[in-house]
């Protein structure tokens, strides 16, 4: 292509300046006139708009606002806390998992070994194997705990620190009438009949658990010397419980002769199923006496740990600790001596 002659193109540009004046106008009258930084508006992605009438101006970059700025510091801290509580809910879902996997096969050994369900088998509730599952993990923590009370007695801990294996003991049995009164909704006969425990302890169990006045009677014998005022209070504990345990085994008397009564009567009328319907309305009160025997359990080791000072208690947790595994190890010997 020819080269533009230089007149022609003088021509056109005075044809240009011709017709275009106001361009001109506009361009010095930008030139001479600075728009003020507020008036200027950012584009939606974050690039200053030009305020030059050329597409040839340069743009020069502007900084955000501080309320521009801080929101996007708060929507990067958002997120970043919304990686957390994924990361923490998977590793949640990831722990459970493996917790259900192994107490599974706690359960499985516990039973292979005859230490549920008298050695037998049998069909479970759903409810009831829950709690034999949770009981296993319960078992395995209350190793633990009773290891710490052992080593803090032994090595002389001070007594903040032994206040806290206290405490974690106490909290720890807690644990244990919490997952009975779940259980007890859903299938009492489990709880009450003591097939969750060994062979052993079910010859010693009271209404699907210890009897509070036997154990405060085998704790005196180990927890000497006491003060006097200890002594008081140990045995208003003892006198409370045995009255207590008193009026519910009155109150099981009384449903026991009741049931007996109600299936009776229906032996020679026809209105056997009416009677079978009374009989299982009264039936669901055992649920009762055993959730009002867990709460006397409980508030007699709550009461304990007050009346003892932190190192009595501690010796005193210890005792009933290794107390009942002794009963469960006791009854691994039996059915061990039975196989032979």
């Amino acid at each position: 292509m020819e080269p533009e002659s230089p007149i022609s193109s003088n021509t056109s540009s005075k044809q240009h300046h011709h017709h275009h004046p106001q361009i001109q106008q506009e361009q010095i009258f930008e030139q001479h006139i600075q728009i003020p930084p507020q008036f200027e508006m950012e584009s939606e992605g974050g690039s200053p708009v030009t305020t030059g009438g050329s597409s040839h101006s340069k743009q020069s970059p502007k900084s955000f606002s501080e309320k521009t700025l801080r929101r996007l510091a708060q929507n990067r801290e958002a997120a970043r806390k919304s990686r957390l509580r994924k990361k923490a809910y998977v590793q949640q879902l990831e722990s459970s998992r493996i917790r259900l996997a192994q107490l599974e096969q706690d359960l499985h050994h516990a039973r292979s070994q005859g230490l549920f369900l008298g050695g037998g088998g049998g069909n479970l509730s759903s409810g009831a194997a829950i709690f034999d599952m949770e009981y296993t993990r319960w078992l395995d923590d209350d190793q633990r705990h009773t290891a710490e009370l052992r080593k803090g007695l032994q090595s002389h801990f001070s007594d903040g620190d032994l206040r806290v294996i206290v405490d974690s003991f106490v909290a720890h049995y807690d644990e244990i009438f919490r997952f009975k009164g779940v259980a007890a909704k859903s299938d009492v006969f489990h709880l009450i009949t003591g097939m969750w425990t060994t062979p052993a302890e079910r010859c010693f169990l009271w209404m699907g658990g210890f009897r509070p006045s036997e154990l405060i009677k085998m704790l005196t014998v180990q927890l000497d010397p006491l003060s006097e005022q200890q002594v008081v209070g140990i045995y208003n504990l003892q006198q409370s419980s045995q009255q207590a345990e008193e009026a519910l085994n009155q109150g099981l008397d009384q449903l026991h002769q009741s049931l007996v009564d109600t299936i009776a009567s229906g032996l020679i009328n026809d209105g056997a199923v009416h009677h079978m319907a009374v009989a299982l309305g009264k039936l669901s009160n055992l649920e009762g006496f055993v959730r009002q025997a867990d709460n006397l359990r409980q508030r007699t080791l709550h009461q304990l740990h007050k009346i003892l000072t932190v190192r009595q208690a501690a010796k005193c947790f210890l005792v009933i600790s290794e107390y009942y595994g002794r009963l469960r190890t006791l009854s691994s010997l039996w059915a061990s001596r039975l196989r032979e």
